[in-house]
């Protein structure tokens, strides 16, 4: 969390931060809005003022993360089996497919 605004600094050419709620800091947000993008995360529930989020481009952000976990579950891809970044490319490209396929 403390390197998060570093990182969104670092961004270029960006629409969108996607985040959960870990991420709802007043200085991650101050890093994303001087950047031009528009952060989609949604508020905590303590803040005072809540603030309107895109919540259909927030599911978005679900997918992919539920996409990622089901990387997981092929353990070459989990523990990087693969040396070579040509054959870590291809497993990945065969779990993408085969994941999609199901």
């Amino acid at each position: 969390m403390t390197q998060a605004p570093a990182w969104v600094s670092d961004l270029s050419e960006i629409g969108a931060v996607l985040g959960d709620k870990a991420y709802d800091a007043q200085a991650v947000l101050d890093a994303i809005e001087h950047c031009g993008a528009t952060a989609v995360i949604p508020p905590k529930v303590s803040r005072r003022i809540q603030r309107n989020y895109d919540k259909y481009l927030y599911r978005a952000r679900a997918d992919i993360e539920c996409f990622l976990q089901r990387l997981k579950q092929f353990r070459r891809l989990a523990t990087r089996y693969e040396k070579l970044a040509q054959n870590f490319h291809a497993f990945l490209s065969l779990a993408a497919t085969i994941i999609w396929l199901l």
